[in-house]
């Protein structure tokens, strides 16, 4: 069983930043959550805090703190009453999702305001396992099969094309020489994403032999602005860029479709699920429908 005490404890130092201000929070002296940090570990027989400048939590740190704030959440629920603290929303989600529609669907959930999000950014194909390690309470991915013990609802698409500058296309002829996409130097977000290689697969061409590393959908757009390179970019992205010719297709205009849902757990308290629909209808407004895309 788990005592609640040390969790807040733990949950404390880690949103905190430190043993001192944890102490502060929780009006209780430094060596008492220092105790209670102990009792824990000693319980749980493994450390759920790194004594690092400033503490971080291990993985089972993590997955205690989530825990807690689930708990607090179904309490809120129960009872019926307004937060007296913020709500703490740990959630995995993509960094082309938050790039574009999400941050507006955040905030028009009624509750946003009594809210403090922690978003883990993760490509749409892993961060589902954020979920399956108890990590996070909610996840945006492209995978349609729940965890065990989640639900899912469905978002809809987000439409991808091979976009760079036209001025890369004419340097690298790709638009007649489709094979040159090869060789060109490729944009991809981190080890995770494999959209340019999928698309190279769809016109029967080897994967990419120049990538390039850019973990940031601000920063994928502007080196491909610049000339840097050509990567799967989303059209609600460079709607203004696509119109004005700053960004063209490398090749014929192929379409990839990614279809994104919203995992959560089933015990979801009534914040998560005000949060939930907000996120859904703000997706429907924003996002290409599933039932009409060709899913890759």
């Amino acid at each position: 069983m788990l005592d609640y005490r040390l969790l807040e404890a733990l949950a404390a130092v880690i949103e905190s930043g430190g043993f001192e201000k944890a102490a502060q929070r929780l009006h209780l002296t430094q060596s008492a959550i220092s105790q209670r940090i102990r009792q824990l570990e000693e319980r749980l027989g493994q450390p759920v805090i790194l004594r690092s400048s400033p503490p971080r939590a291990t993985a089972l740190g993590r997955r205690l703190s989530n825990h807690l704030q689930q708990v607090k959440q179904l309490e809120l629920g129960l009872l019926e009453s307004n937060p007296l603290e913020p709500l703490k929303i740990r959630m995995a989600v993509n960094a082309d999702s938050l790039a574009t529609w999400l941050i507006p669907a955040l905030a028009s959930s009624p509750l946003s305001q009594q809210m403090d999000f922690d978003l883990v950014v993760e490509d749409q194909a892993v961060g589902l396992d954020r979920m399956r390690k108890g990590e996070v309470m909610a996840c945006i991915c492209s995978d349609a099969q729940a965890v065990n013990g989640g639900a899912v609802s469905p978002l809809g698409v987000l439409r991808y094309r091979a976009l760079a500058s036209p001025a890369f296309v004419d340097r690298y002829q790709t638009r007649t020489l489709p094979e040159k996409l090869v060789e060109a130097p490729c944009l991809i977000f981190n080890q995770d994403d494999r959209l340019q290689h999928r698309f190279l697969e769809k016109l029967q061409l080897p994967a990419p032999q120049r990538p390039q590393g850019c973990p940031s959908s601000e920063g994928f757009v502007a080196m491909a602005l610049q000339g840097l390179g050509y990567g799967m970019i989303p059209e609600i992205q460079v709607a203004d860029q696509l119109k004005s010719g700053q960004l063209i297709d490398v090749s014929s205009p192929e379409k990839m479709d990614i279809p994104l849902y919203w995992h959560y757990w089933q015990t979801e308290s009534p914040p998560l699920s005000q949060l939930r629909q907000a996120v859904i209808e703000q997706a429907h407004r924003v996002l290409h429908p599933l039932a009409s895309s060709n899913q890759c």
